[in-house]
């Protein structure tokens, strides 16, 4: 999957590696039953639901997607151990210079940030990642649904609109302003 950056962006979704639906599809998120897109829209973080392939959609309201894994695909416990890449990650966010970075399963946040299993809790964490503030958010993954929740997505994004006072780079981050 290729990376949806661009410099200023006020939110980058990190995940862990695209499904193998994803990956045959060309389009983040795009298992039928993942939640992503739904949650997007729900919490406020788009102006609708977008479909998987809208996904370049999200530039113009100020959100960027990447992954931990870039060359692989298929559920994070298939995964070998070489195909974390959190150096990549990182350097992608210094060039980059986004202004928050989330991501989506405590997972891809483990592989980057070092910090072994069970000591991640969801929600914003106390340092920061290139300049950005991180969160760290549960995954929308199909086979997450029994332990998802939404309040960190709900948190992240009532931030999002006080911290930028509702505008995010190119307009307001959460209208349909530019989007069509």
């Amino acid at each position: 999957m290729p990376d949806l950056l661009e410099a200023g962006l006020s939110l980058v979704l990190i995940g862990s590696a695209p499904s193998r639906t994803s990956a045959r599809a060309g389009a983040y998120y795009a298992h039928p039953q993942n939640k992503f897109w739904a949650v997007l829209f729900q919490v406020g973080l788009t102006p609708r639901q977008f479909s998987p392939h809208e996904f370049p959609l999200l530039l113009p309201l100020g959100i960027g997607l990447t992954d931990v894994a870039k060359r692989h695909s298929g559920v994070d416990a298939s995964l070998p151990a070489g195909a974390w890449e959190p150096a990549e990650v990182l350097a992608r966010l210094a060039y980059y210079r986004p202004r928050v970075v989330a991501f989506t399963s405590k997972r891809s946040a483990r592989e980057v940030l070092g910090v072994p299993t069970g000591k991640l809790p969801y929600g914003p964490q106390p340092l920061k990642l290139e300049g950005a503030e991180i969160w760290v958010l549960p995954s929308t993954s199909p086979l997450g649904h029994n332990h998802f929740q939404l309040w960190p997505w709900q948190a992240l994004a009532d931030h999002l609109r006080d911290v930028l006072g509702k505008r995010g780079r190119g307009g307001n981050l959460m209208s349909a302003e530019r989007v069509p």
